[in-house]
């Protein structure tokens, strides 16, 4: 296989809670400078995926909203953007209003958190706002909604995962403290999609790309690649559809693939 790119999924894969390894971040540079791209591949939003990427010293193309927007951080322009169909929207913000929950929604360019509890708004990024509620504005409709909470994701599984299984995706994903995340995308907007999409961008084949992923919503992802790298404390569905299951994220595992793969040119 020749490799020419790697997409990586943030939580659970890159991170440590909301912070990055430094053998990650070497072996990242160590990736770049050997001419591979390096995508960012998460459910966050673009904004934060291109300060993790710049951070790094990486601008290629970001995979943001779980598969939802293709983000060229150079130009600062989409090449991949789908959104939340409206009736969907407006029953499961219905239903976030209703019950206890912690919810951020990603919109155009901003992102807010509905949360009953006023946040600490120091620690979030200037392009988020918090709300009690969540409406739709005109036509600016969703990218992707990560919803928390029992109750709620009970509630959208029941009375919206049926109905609306042909136009939306709603997938399990693990947040930065180790819970239970839901992330609901349309149906075109999965991480695959996504990766295809980029590599055309990129004037490269998703064959020759390596992706990295410790959960569900990295399963359509590790099917577009040419290889997938399963974290070592990922469930077992998506360690089965791994090419290689490196360590933990506890204990760098992406460094630890990344420079299998530097050194020895395979998994």
């Amino acid at each position: 296989m020749n490799v020419k790119a790697f997409a990586i999924d943030l939580d659970g894969t890159l991170l440590v809670g909301e912070d990055i390894p430094e053998a990650n971040i070497e072996a990242v540079r160590r990736a770049s400078d050997a001419g591979i791209k390096v995508m960012i591949a998460t459910a966050r939003w673009s904004q934060h995926a291109g300060r993790i990427s710049r951070r790094m010293g990486i601008e290629d193309p970001v995979i943001a909203c779980s598969g939802a927007q293709v983000r060229d951080l150079r130009d600062n322009k989409d090449v991949f953007d789908h959104r939340l169909p409206e009736e969907f929207t407006h029953e499961l913000f219905e239903i976030c209003n209703a019950e206890r929950c912690i919810a951020t929604v990603t919109f155009n360019d901003d992102v807010r958190l509905k949360l009953d509890g006023e946040p600490n708004l120091a620690e979030m990024g200037e392009e988020m706002s918090w709300v009690r509620s969540l409406s739709v504005d005109g036509d600016n409709l969703p990218r992707i909604a990560a919803v928390q909470g029992t109750g709620c994701i009970a509630r959208i599984r029941e009375e919206l995962g049926e109905r609306y299984a042909d136009t939306v995706n709603i997938f399990d994903s693990i947040g930065p403290s180790g819970r239970i995340i839901v992330t609901i995308t349309a149906k075109a907007a999965t991480k695959g999609a996504a990766l295809d999409s980029a590599c055309h961008h990129l004037g490269i084949s998703s064959e020759e790309v390596v992706a990295f992923g410790d959960a569900e919503n990295d399963l359509e992802m590790f099917r577009a690649a040419g290889a997938a790298v399963a974290m070592g404390q990922a469930d077992e569905i998506t360690r089965e559809a791994a090419t290689f299951v490196t360590k933990s994220n506890e204990e760098a595992g992406v460094a630890y693939a990344i420079d299998r793969i530097l050194e020895r040119g395979s998994l």
